[in-house]
């Protein structure tokens, strides 16, 4: 089981994790070995995630997320499989806990009578330094 928050935990068996070849260095070892991991998590279908965080998850894995709801995480930054499959599951479960917290709900405020006399204050500034730009009149 992967614990995400107190209450919600994952079972390892909804994961699929796939260790395909890795690019970058490694030299020889790079052509023979499958380092990089490839996770996939259906999160469409989860019956460990509730609906709100199914959601928020989505929108937050962005272009991740398939368009049959399945997330794939590539890790590929060490040269071991062990390392870049903890990499993975990390992430995963980075993201899970950000879509876990519900957004702040946004109260309306209003700005400050000083905010607004500030505002004004530096539009007339502002005026006043257009209007010097005039043209130049001499009176004879």
């Amino acid at each position: 089981m992967i614990q995400i928050t107190p209450n919600i935990s994952l079972d390892e068996s909804e994961l699929d994790l796939e260790f395909v070849r890795s690019s970058g260095p490694g030299g020889q070892n790079v052509n023979k070995v499958a380092t990089a991991v490839q996770l996939r998590f259906d999160l469409q279908h989860s019956p460990s995630l509730p609906e709100d965080v199914r959601t928020r998850a989505i929108s937050l894995a962005g272009k991740q997320v398939t368009d049959d709801g399945v997330l794939i995480i590539q890790a590929r930054k060490y040269r071991t499989q062990l390392r870049n499959r903890q990499l993975a599951i990390e992430r995963l479960v980075d993201l899970l806990q950000r879509a876990a917290r519900p957004p702040k709900t946004r109260r309306k405020t209003r700005p400050s009578a000083a905010a607004k006399a500030k505002r004004l204050q530096r539009k007339r500034q502002r005026s006043e330094t257009k209007r010097g730009r005039g043209p130049v009149r001499y009176d004879e």
